[in-house]
């Protein structure tokens, strides 16, 4: 039986799930390489009319948050960071009626310099990636020697106020898989929260292999032979990240097991890129166009309309262990994380 799709309201899809929490890619640059990421050379950027600009930004989050519920905006990149309009965009969002939950994923560098400024601007907290403590690891890692500047952006964070301070981690086979514990410990000593997060294939070079992924459980039984993990007992909710209580807590880890344990049927996230595309999954493998509508004068219920008609389209799971996967075209770079 097929179920007719609403013209107004929130952005469901035709399983029920309801987005509200949006993603906002506000650039594919950054100023690391990851290898997880993109290669060592880079990729080709986006040309600057491509891109949303700071206002037509704002307009479609105005759209998400005023005609399509959605109650968190994430910024993400690329680096955000580089985006020189950033603490503008910030301010912009968080003058909206009603006032979204905002929140940045970085990878930290220059964040001791622009925190205060954000968290005056209404940020209310921050996600930064750090995958290792090891300075020659990180260089191998990211291939370039910014450990030091990450890890200021991290306490110029927690000085800000940009709590909780959230800690993402990537742990690959073979280069810091054995650093789980010294994560955990590392978070806990300076009041971050960490989250270790399966490597996805998201690559630009499209060299994922499962095989080579630390898997989620590979790491909580890492965790358990340096730590008592007990059940978080708060609400997991539509958050990605199942939690333990590490040693008793207060502290928590997570572990964010996107491809052996997909949290799909509970996402509630619907995602524009930097060039204002909207994605229902982050593994989808098509797009739906605001920018061209934007800009050839399509009004903001026009704009809700087409979003929603995206949302609708969404799939049931991202299928990577269907036969039939395919590897989304755009990087993690280019979708925004």
């Amino acid at each position: 039986m097929s179920v007719a799709r609403p013209t107004d309201g929130v952005l469901v899809d035709r399983y029920g799930r309801i987005a509200r929490d949006l993603r906002v890619s506000l650039t594919d640059k950054c100023n690391l390489r990851c290898t997880y990421c993109m290669p060592a050379e880079g990729l080709p950027w986006l040309a600057g009319p491509e891109l949303l600009t700071d206002d037509e930004v704002v307009r479609l989050i105005r759209v998400a948050v005023q005609r399509l519920g959605v109650t968190e905006v994430r910024f993400t990149g690329g680096e955000p960071l580089i985006r020189p309009g950033l603490t503008g965009i910030v301010a912009a969002v968080a003058a909206l009626d009603p006032r979204p939950t905002i929140s940045l994923t970085t990878n930290g560098i220059g964040l001791d310099r622009l925190a205060p400024a954000l968290r005056a601007a209404g940020l209310d907290r921050v996600n930064v990636s750090l995958d290792t403590l090891d300075p020659d690891r990180f260089v191998r890692l990211t291939r370039r020697p910014r450990l030091d500047a990450v890890l200021a952006g991290l306490a110029g964070a927690a000085a800000a106020g940009l709590s909780p301070v959230k800690v993402n981690s990537v742990l690959m086979r073979g280069i810091n898989d054995d650093e789980a514990p010294a994560l955990v410990r590392f978070a806990v000593a300076h009041g971050y929260e960490l989250r270790f997060i399966e490597q996805m294939p998201l690559d630009a070079q499209h060299g994922w292999n499962r095989t080579d992924m630390v898997t989620a459980d590979e790491i909580l039984a890492s965790l358990r032979r340096a730590f008592d993990l007990r059940a978080d007992p708060a609400e997991r909710g539509s958050a990605p990240a199942e939690t333990w209580l590490v040693d008793g807590g207060p502290a928590r880890v997570g572990v964010i097991g996107s491809v052996t344990r997909p949290f799909c049927g509970d996402c509630d996230r619907t995602r524009l890129t930097a060039d204002g595309q909207v994605r229902a999954c982050l593994f989808a493998t098509e797009e739906s166009d605001l920018r061209g509508a934007l800009r050839t004068g399509v009004d903001d219920d026009g704009l809700a309309e087409r979003w929603r008609s995206a949302m609708w389209g969404k799939r049931a799971g991202h299928g990577i262990d269907d036969p039939t996967f395919l590897q989304p075209t755009r990087p993690m770079s280019a979708i925004g994380g």
